[in-house]
């Protein structure tokens, strides 16, 4: 058995990449705790749209923010791609899931993940050391 010093480490080259991976990981803790708090609290099920439109938006906050550090330059045009990306990614998949059409909420969420993203890739790049 190899000790953990010699396991190969796995490190996604592309800023862009990077950034999806870690909105999609947000994005699936917010939908458990969105659920969680479904289930255990009382949140009623006619308030989840604004609540998932708050966790996609953070969700491409912490991408954007991962996309902004690790590109190292030019964090808000990093971070908002990464958001519009995100956003199409969120649309294909709802019409392929649930058969869902574009509408004006369609146009909040592009509005929201674009605006967060880019923040999050200001913000990313500056933390950069």
């Amino acid at each position: 058995m190899n000790p953990i010093k010699t396991v190969p480490k796995v490190r996604l080259g592309s800023p862009m990449l990077a950034g999806l991976v870690f909105a999609a990981l947000w994005l699936a803790l917010g939908a458990l705790l969105l659920s969680l708090l479904l289930y255990a609290g009382s949140l009623n099920e006619s308030s989840l749209p604004a609540w998932s439109l708050g966790i996609h938006g953070a969700a491409a906050l912490c991408g954007g923010f991962t996309s902004g550090k690790r590109s190292g330059s030019k964090g808000w045009y990093h971070g908002g791609l990464l958001g519009l990306g995100y956003g199409l990614l969120v649309l294909i998949i709802s019409f392929l899931a649930a058969d869902a059409g574009i509408g004006a909420r369609t146009g909040i969420l592009f509005l929201i993940v674009a605006l967060a993203g880019a923040f999050g890739g200001m913000v990313g790049v500056n933390l950069r050391k």
